[in-house]
């Protein structure tokens, strides 16, 4: 069973009380509210969490799966700031962290070619280049700008999260041809991009979320990190910010899937209660695994895929159980999403057993 301190109890009844407040569908072009973003990353101070403590950020992304919350957190918080901090130069880290942390700048990472759960090492080793287009044609080149002053970016990443309002994106570019093909991460600016950059929200299966395509063409750009930068560093990194982004998803997936679960029993008969106590064990058991996987040591808790796994049957299950009708639909979609974007569940656990995380009965191995 979950066990909080005083303080992630205290984080979790201020979020939930301001998410209850104001988190609701908005029409703002950012695709979430951006003074409720404010609220958020400044008075409670989520967007320093990612580089204080996993914990008290997986109990922050249940409240926000809880509610459906629109925001930054997942694409600025969860995905991008983790790189910046384990790549980025000194220089970098100083510029960039800060303001991140201030929730004044957000973040996305276009991760081209293939799924961004491949390039996180989620569902597959990211250590090939296929990923990101291996080199050949698709995907984003990067060659050296003129004069040897930065590079230039041309091609384009679907599925981009944030991608249409992000102040900064890192890029998966590779370059040095077929022959000497590598992958590298890139800052792209976008107030300083120029013409050469375009960017195109879709609506997407869940209107929570907020995918976007983004078009590159000769677009400047800097290195994230030291020249010549290792791939074998970036590609480690991704596969530790995936790990650990795994975990976040899992509470934020098992966060909406005990919301869609209040809500059925909320309108539940007796004896439609005692149908739904197998679900309320199954959701409660993915809640405590994305826990315990929090409190994991090291970079990128291992076992965060295979919580990810989990809370994403479990909401697939508690949204077809969810009333009213609007809300089902609100549960399915997310659910949907989320398998399309970083799963599905049976593809993460595969990799699990790829990499001998599961025991021969298909459980964690101890």
């Amino acid at each position: 069973m979950e066990t909080a301190t005083d303080g992630q109890r205290e984080i979790r009844r201020a979020l939930r009380d301001l998410l209850d407040r104001y988190a609701r569908p908005t029409p703002a072009p950012e695709g979430y509210d951006p003074a409720l973003w404010a609220r958020m990353s400044g008075e409670l101070g989520l967007a320093r969490l990612a580089r204080l403590a996993l914990p008290e950020l997986a109990l922050a992304c249940e409240e926000t799966g809880r509610a459906l919350a629109p925001s930054p957190l997942l694409a600025t918080t969860v995905l991008a700031a983790p790189l910046v901090a384990a790549l980025g130069t000194p220089a970098q880290r100083a510029e960039l962290l800060p303001r991140i942390a201030a929730g004044e700048l957000t973040c996305a990472l276009a991760a081209p070619g293939g799924s961004l759960a491949h390039a996180l090492g989620l569902t597959g080793d990211n250590t090939t280049g296929a990923w990101s287009g291996d080199g050949r044609a698709g995907g984003v080149q990067a060659r050296p700008a003129p004069g040897g002053d930065g590079w230039l970016l041309y091609g384009e990443a679907a599925q981009v999260l944030d991608g249409h309002s992000a102040g900064l994106l890192l890029v998966a570019a590779h370059t040095g041809g077929f022959a000497r093909s590598r992958t590298l991460l890139l800052l792209v600016r976008t107030r300083d991009a120029g013409p050469g950059l375009v960017r195109t929200r879709h609506a997407g299966l869940d209107p929570t979320r907020s995918p976007a395509a983004v078009q590159l063409r000769d677009v400047p750009a800097e290195l994230l990190g030291e020249d010549p930068a290792d791939p074998a560093d970036i590609t480690r990194a991704l596969a530790a910010a995936g790990r650990t982004a795994a975990v976040l998803l899992a509470a934020e997936a098992a966060g909406a899937a005990r919301g869609a679960l209040d809500g059925a029993l909320g309108h539940a008969t007796a004896r439609e209660r005692h149908r739904l106590a197998d679900l309320h064990v199954r959701v409660e058991a993915a809640r405590t695994l994305t826990h315990c996987a929090a409190r994991e040591p090291g970079p990128g808790p291992e076992s965060g895929p295979l919580a990810l796994a989990q809370a994403l049957d479990a909401l697939r299950d508690a949204a077809g159980e969810a009333v009213p009708p609007h809300d089902a639909d609100r549960y399915g979609r997310r659910a949907t999403a989320d398998a399309l974007l970083f799963g599905p569940a049976g593809r993460l656990r595969a990799r699990a057993a790829e990499r001998g995380l599961l025991g021969p009965t298909g459980e964690a191995a101890a």
